[in-house]
């Protein structure tokens, strides 16, 4: 490649020593930054506020993003398959480097797992000793929104049977028939209603109180709508309250 014009290098110890360096890194890299952890229900648009605070000239890592994965049971994306664990943590590492640590940085309250792949502990822990922000919508507002995000599944609900199937140990298949006949006939707003308030609100609000102990002190914020206008002022005024000089 050299003879033909191309610069190219090689990496000192080749790509053993480069996932040493990586996995090295990744021990006390994300200990650097100081986070503001996004929490909420499922369906309260946590992501799209993370993409209107990046929009407004925020430090955002999008864990979801690089993992390719919405982190739930329905989260993968049909069009972007999940990268493989070595890929997501250089990319991971990449993303974290190019943070100012004199600066905040928000992220998801994600879990240990996204999919197939696993947040690094150190980054974990950072997340979980974090202060939080709670977002909150109505449930007609979360319906919507996520049926926005799901719209795969409202084009073709019998991609639902079997990702729903892995529910019935916890609810039943009298519950998880239900929902498919549900989804099946079109009554996808009956549907989703019912997943949030037997499913993913009880599990997400153990998992946050088991994880994120500042979550109860929270800062709030109420986006007036799902649209991108909605989520770009409350990014607004979130910023605002955290840059307000003290009293």
């Amino acid at each position: 490649m050299n003879e033909i014009g191309w610069r190219a290098v090689q990496l000192d110890g080749g790509y053993r020593a480069y996932r040493r360096y990586v996995v090295d890194q990744l021990t006390h890299v994300p200990g650097r930054y100081d986070y503001r952890v996004v929490c909420g229900m499922t369906g309260t648009g946590k992501s799209r506020l993370l993409a209107a605070l990046r929009d407004e000239g925020a430090q955002v890592l999008d864990l979801e993003a690089l993992a390719c994965h919405r982190g739930s049971l329905l989260g993968d994306l049909p069009e972007a398959p999940q990268p493989s664990q070595r890929r997501f943590e250089s990319e991971l590492l990449q993303s974290l480097r190019g943070f100012d640590a004199a600066r905040p940085v928000f992220v998801e309250s994600e879990s240990r797992r996204i999919g197939r792949v696993q947040v690094p502990p150190s980054m974990v822990d950072a997340m979980r000793a974090a202060p939080c922000i709670r977002i909150e919508l109505s449930t007609p507002s979360r319906v919507a929104l996520l049926k926005e995000e799901y719209a795969h599944f409202v084009r073709e609900p019998s991609l639902l049977a079997s990702r729903l199937a892995t529910l019935i140990p916890l609810h039943g298949k009298a519950t998880v028939q239900r929902w498919n006949d549900q989804a099946r006939s079109g009554e996808f707003d009956a549907f989703v209603a019912s997943l949030l308030s037997e499913h993913y609100d009880p599990a997400y609000g153990r998992a946050i109180e088991r994880n994120f102990p500042n979550a109860v002190q929270a800062h709030s914020v109420v986006p007036d709508g799902i649209d991108a206008e909605a989520f770009r002022a409350a990014a607004c005024t979130l910023l605002k309250d955290f840059t307000k000089a003290p009293a």
